[in-house]
């Protein structure tokens, strides 16, 4: 049985309750939060508490910041660190798993105008690491985790596949530091996505799912049951959790990605 999670802003509702009854009527079995900066995500705390007390299950959040850990200005870099380190926290408090984030989003691409990052591969892998290390330390004296979402290469030049997300986690070694796999990123750039699930099954802690075209899973050209099915074979037991734009109405589209990703796992 697949464990399917709407991300709150996709949910009608003014209120993370009246989400949840919505949600757990359409077939879905989590929330996944988001979390902006300015340490908005701790000033929740009382209605995320409340919210748990009332029977609302969530599980993880996902960032949606304007900077992040791999930002090539030192002050964005330590302000984005302090901003994952609170939400680990809370997260942590109301009794989740884990908090997702890239590395950078929209900082800076290769394959766009001026094609030459102001940093250097190997200044990027050394801050990169440092990153992780802290916030997995954090994260594993917290009891959470942190999961390293890839990003295609017009969003993020320093982590677009897999297996450059497994080199970075297994070399900093931390239990607590996981992928979180993005369904729509890895049909950009995997070669062959279900392969690439199993190749790094040991690191993957958390999977984010939208079609090929962003939009709701059924509405794009992915290879659901192939993408699925490798999941399957890893034994992912997590969260599959709705990270994507609507198309058409958008109550009734939210609605239709549990059945319809229950139909193509089976």
């Amino acid at each position: 049985m697949l464990n399917i999670a709407a991300q709150e802003q996709l949910l009608p509702g003014d209120t993370l309750q009246t989400k949840w009854d919505f949600a757990q009527e359409a077939g879905y079995g989590a929330i996944e939060l988001r979390a902006k900066g300015d340490f908005h995500f701790a000033s929740r705390l009382d209605e995320l508490k409340q919210a748990k007390k009332d029977g609302v299950v969530m599980p993880t959040v996902c960032v949606e910041m304007l900077h992040f850990f791999g930002a090539f200005d030192d002050d964005l870099r330590r302000d984005a660190l302090d901003q994952m380190k609170s939400q680990l926290t809370v997260i942590a408090e109301i009794g989740g798993l884990g908090a997702q984030t890239p590395a950078s989003y929209g900082m800076f691409s290769r394959r766009l105008p001026p094609f030459e990052p102001p940093r250097t591969e190997e200044e990027d892998r050394e801050i990169l690491l440092a990153g992780l290390t802290e916030l997995g330390e954090h994260a594993r004296r917290e009891g959470v985790t942190l999961f390293l979402e890839p990003l295609n290469r017009y969003e993020d030049h320093m982590i677009n596949r897999l297996e450059q997300a497994a080199d970075l986690i297994r070399t900093v070694g931390l239990d607590s530091v996981k992928i979180g796999i993005d369904s729509y990123h890895m049909n950009i750039e995997e070669r062959d996505p279900a392969s690439a699930i199993v190749a790094h099954a040991d690191v993957i802690g958390h999977a984010q799912v939208s079609d090929s075209n962003r939009f709701q899973p059924g509405a794009g050209h992915l290879d659901w049951p192939a993408w699925l099915a490798a999941l399957h074979t890893i034994g992912y037991d997590g969260h599959l959790a709705a990270e994507c734009r609507l198309t058409g109405d958008p109550v009734e589209a939210v609605r239709s990605i549990p059945a319809f990703l229950r139909r193509s796992g089976a």
